[in-house]
């Protein structure tokens, strides 16, 4: 096997369990309420503490990986991640499993960074479709995982099997990476002709914007993901099995989504692919709203909304990184906004839902997405501009073959 393959599909099986981990935790947020004598608000913390966990992560990633050996540092972390993991249904206690979740959040902070950016330096100026395929393999994760749990719910068992199943798998994939997989020598990723990177203040503004598109946008995804579980279940829309499956549907979608961006993405540029997105968001979240009573709209609504959302990560990921000299750094910078848009709105929304009712949660992701989009159009203008300083055309759309 090529070594370029071998890589890929150590990165690819990496974010597997990373959508495994993260889709877990929205279906059984009620049972850990229960099993640490807290509310399902309060449990919103997981999200807002373990993603602070994630940012730390992300930030040390972005420091680790310019110099380490990436097979060491994915490896120990993913083994790491698997053990917190197993842990999760035994502790009783809120403050220590909000604590778990923490440093659980600084393992998948340096798994996010070490992939991305280690899958960029394989590929280079070709890395848009394997980014894309690097995100539908965490898509595929977070699908199989919550309808896993509700086929084990359905035989009789409980969220402590899902959990356990779900750690030793992470574990093996863990010690693979450490044993097996090679890492690239640390580079540069040149952005295209005509948008070469140079030390400058222009540079600045397109990372700030791909730092608010990912905060925004993880946002709306994990906000979505991780609390339609409860929406469903606390209008009466669906008893907690169904709600589960209504979970795994929008991963199904989510999935299906990034696996036909991936072909999409060779041919077609994330600057048009992203609009197009946004549309189809938006437009399943406003009839979510304006139809909540209805059962029908809802799962309809789901898979449409899981669809749009998939491809615009690794999209606006790319379009960040065809924008600037993208440096273990850089790429760590801008990763900031992916691991605090996991943390703020994700661990309010519990609480909001208790005050303002469940229906706040789809007008949240509504206005989280429409800022997603405002932060794409801040991207291509100011690389526009930025081009324009150093005296070349814009590349509008550039082509990610």
């Amino acid at each position: 096997m090529p070594v370029a393959v071998r890589r890929s599909t150590g990165y690819f099986v990496l974010f597997f369990c990373s959508g495994l981990d993260m889709a877990i935790l929205g279906p059984t947020l009620p049972a850990l309420a229960g099993q640490t004598g807290s509310t399902v608000g309060a449990m919103g913390m997981v999200f807002l503490l373990g993603a602070g966990g994630a940012t730390l992560g992300t930030l040390l990633g972005g420091w680790v990986f310019d110099w380490a050996p990436g097979r060491i540092v994915l490896g120990l972390a993913q083994m790491l991640s698997a053990s917190l993991l197993f842990l999760v249904p035994h502790v009783h206690l809120y403050a220590l499993l909000v604590g778990l979740f923490v440093v659980k959040g600084l393992t998948g902070g340096l798994v996010n960074t070490g992939a991305n950016t280690l899958l960029l330096w394989t590929h280079g100026g070709k890395a848009g479709p394997y980014v894309n395929a690097l995100h539908f393999f965490w898509g595929l994760g977070s699908f199989i995982s919550p309808f896993l749990l509700g086929l084990l719910l359905a035989a009789g068992g409980t969220y402590s099997n899902a959990y356990t199943l779900l750690a030793l798998f992470d574990l093996v994939m863990g010690a693979i990476v450490l044993l097996s997989l090679s890492a690239p020598a640390p580079c540069r990723l040149d952005p295209p002709a005509g948008v070469r990177a140079k030390a400058g203040w222009n540079l600045v503004p397109i990372v700030v914007s791909a730092m608010l598109f990912l905060f925004f946008y993880v946002s709306a995804e994990l906000t979505f993901g991780g609390w339609v579980y409860t929406y469903a279940v606390t209008l009466q829309l669906a008893d907690a099995v169904r709600a589960a499956y209504l979970t795994s549907v929008f991963w199904l979608a989510f999935t299906v989504g990034r696996l036909i961006s991936i072909p999409a993405a060779v041919r077609v540029p994330p600057a048009r692919i992203l609009p197009a997105a946004f549309v189809g968001c938006a437009t399943c979240l406003i009839l979510l709203v304006a139809f909540p009573a209805s059962t029908a709209m809802l799962w309809i609504a789901v898979a449409g909304c899981g669809f749009c959302m998939a491809p615009m990560w690794p999209s606006g990921f790319t379009l960040a990184a065809q924008s600037v000299g993208l440096t273990a750094r850089i790429s760590g910078v801008i990763l900031i906004g992916d691991s605090i848009g996991g943390m703020v709105l994700p661990g309010l929304t519990g609480l909001v839902m208790e005050r303002a009712g469940a229906g706040a949660m789809t007008q949240l992701v509504l206005a989280s997405v429409g800022a997603t989009f405002l932060a794409f159009l801040g991207i291509l203008v100011f690389r526009g501009r930025r081009a324009e300083s150093l005296g070349a055309p814009a590349p509008a759309a550039p082509s990610q073959e």
